[in-house]
């Protein structure tokens, strides 16, 4: 593959060289890689980023199949929480902490939906059109 124009979404060589180690090798006796596993992961971080189709993955990364394959796989057997972990590890160490938090906060926030709420708020109420004239041709004041 020849080289090509980079996007913003590219790994720099020092982003790759702190995720090569993390990134699955292929396994012995299958087909040979046509593409790196940094153009693969240069194309994912650009449909995550940009927020586009898969599909619509420019023609200058690897097929647009392959590199859905590959995000698909490491989905599936835990590469990607495996990576966040241990680069997370390696901030908190790095900025002088423990490499594992040694407590958790969980905050959690009621918000608004409705002025009514619940399922009142949903429920469109069911009236006769007899019930509404009565009501209506009685006089205020009167009952």
């Amino acid at each position: 593959m020849e080289p090509r124009k980079p996007y913003p979404t590219d790994l720099t060589d020092y982003e790759w060289a702190l995720l090569e180690p993390y990134v699955p090798t292929a396994k012995r006796g299958g087909r040979p890689e046509h593409y790196p596993k940094r153009e693969i992961l240069n194309g994912i971080f650009y449909i995550v980023r940009g927020g586009c189709a898969w599909r619509l993955l420019p023609h200058d990364f690897p097929p647009w199949q392959i590199v859905y394959h590959y995000f698909w796989i490491w989905r599936q057997d835990g590469t990607w929480p495996l990576m966040h972990d241990l680069l997370r590890g390696d901030v908190r160490v790095a900025s002088g902490k423990h490499r594992q938090p040694s407590a958790g906060i969980i905050d959690s926030q009621s918000v608004k939906t409705t002025e009514k709420g619940g399922s009142a708020a949903l429920i469109r109420t069911n009236r006769s059109r007899a019930a509404n004239a009565i009501s209506s041709s009685i006089p205020l004041g009167y009952s």
